[in-house]
């Protein structure tokens, strides 16, 4: 077994090396330099003399303000509990059927504890605001 490892082994070496343009269908091969994969780079500590004195800002706070309506405020209260509101606007305008199931997967897959007559408040308010028909500039 150890004498067919070695010969395996010295076979491979032996063998030509074959370059990416020689294998049909392989569009590029790669780059596998050297260098620091599988490992994090942080910048090096800071060496910080007695007296220093450094600032840090305020966390952002900012929440996208929605489209004034009704459901707005039931939207806020069920949607902000696992998320910020600022999901919504950033999205671009999305089709009726597109805000329907997305807040279905919303209780459904991601367990938001929201019942059917409340679902149906916050797709209509997202329909009614956030569709590319709707959606105010």
């Amino acid at each position: 077994m150890k004498l067919r490892t070695i010969a395996l082994w010295t076979l491979a070496l032996a063998a030509p090396m074959v370059t990416a343009q020689e294998r049909p269908g392989l569009v590029s091969a790669g780059d596998y330099a050297d260098g620091t994969l599988g490992s994090a780079q942080q910048p090096a500590r800071m060496d910080v003399q007695p007296g220093s004195v450094y600032r840090v800002g305020k966390w952002p706070t900012y929440t996208a303000d929605l489209a004034p309506g009704k459901g707005r405020d039931t939207v806020v209260g069920n949607c902000s509990m696992c998320h910020s509101v600022t999901y919504i606007t950033m999205q671009p305008p999305l089709p009726a059927a597109t805000w329907k199931a997305e807040v279905h997967k919303m209780i459904a897959v991601m367990g938001a504890p929201i019942q059917p007559a409340t679902e149906e408040e916050i797709v209509s308010y997202l329909q009614e605001h956030y569709t590319p028909q709707t959606r105010k500039p």
